[in-house]
């Protein structure tokens, strides 16, 4: 969870009226302040992502996810691959794969933190980095949240809430946060977790991701 001057969202969760997820998809439930239909897909993109990384999708989520559409592009595609493995699979099994991969006995196969692809460890000088900027833009973390900013839901919750107007910022705050606190490192994130032994339906949100973060960054270079 993180908090802006005046608004509060979490992952998964929902925060006041301005920043209202539907529980059941982790989309936003209010869209009048999204600027256009690009930026709501965009906004949408990052918070299904924020969902998924932070805690297993429930029977519900599942429902909802089986519904969505793909198309002809590759991030389609995804989309469509992610739908029909929802419909195959149960929230028990899924719970346990999100468990093998980002948990697990001692520690998960995956580790979803910015500092641990960056700079090899945990809460290094990448975490303080992004605090710094965050700070910048009146985003902390709420009291009570146990994963550092730099953990990957966090990070697509931010973005999330940057284009959706939810914390004040413009293009050009949207494109320093991403290029240098996402674009280095989380995509190989979701490329690890496309291979990763223990991923099944989470290959599928990986796919997503990868695929998603290389649109992301080419429409950022456009705009730099």
């Amino acid at each position: 969870m993180v908090t802006g001057p005046s608004r509060t969202c979490a992952v998964g969760g929902s925060g006041n009226r301005d920043c209202a997820r539907d529980p059941a998809t982790g989309l936003y439930e209010e869209r009048t302040r999204l600027p256009d239909e690009g930026d709501a897909a965009r906004a949408r993109e990052y918070a299904l992502l924020a969902v998924l990384l932070a805690r297993a999708p429930d029977a519900g989520f599942l429902t909802r996810i089986a519904k969505l559409r793909g198309d002809a592009t590759p991030l389609g595609i995804a989309h469509g691959a992610l739908a029909e493995a929802a419909k195959r699979a149960s929230a028990e099994k899924i719970a346990r794969e999100f468990f093998d991969l980002f948990v697990g006995v001692g520690r998960g196969e995956l580790l979803a933190y910015g500092s641990y692809y960056l700079a090899g460890f945990l809460n290094e000088r990448p975490l303080a980095r992004l605090r710094g900027d965050l700070h910048a833009l009146g985003i902390e973390r709420v009291e009570g949240q146990s994963e550092p900013e730099d953990h990957a839901a966090i990070l697509c919750e931010i973005m999330a809430g940057l284009i959706g107007g939810q914390f004040p910022a413009t293009v050009e705050g949207q494109r320093q946060i991403f290029e240098k606190h996402l674009a280095p490192w989380i995509g190989r994130f979701f490329a690890d977790m496309m291979v990763a032994d223990a991923a099944d339906f989470y290959r599928h949100v990986g796919a997503i991701g990868r695929h998603f973060i290389e649109i992301e960054t080419q429409a950022f270079a456009l705009t730099g």
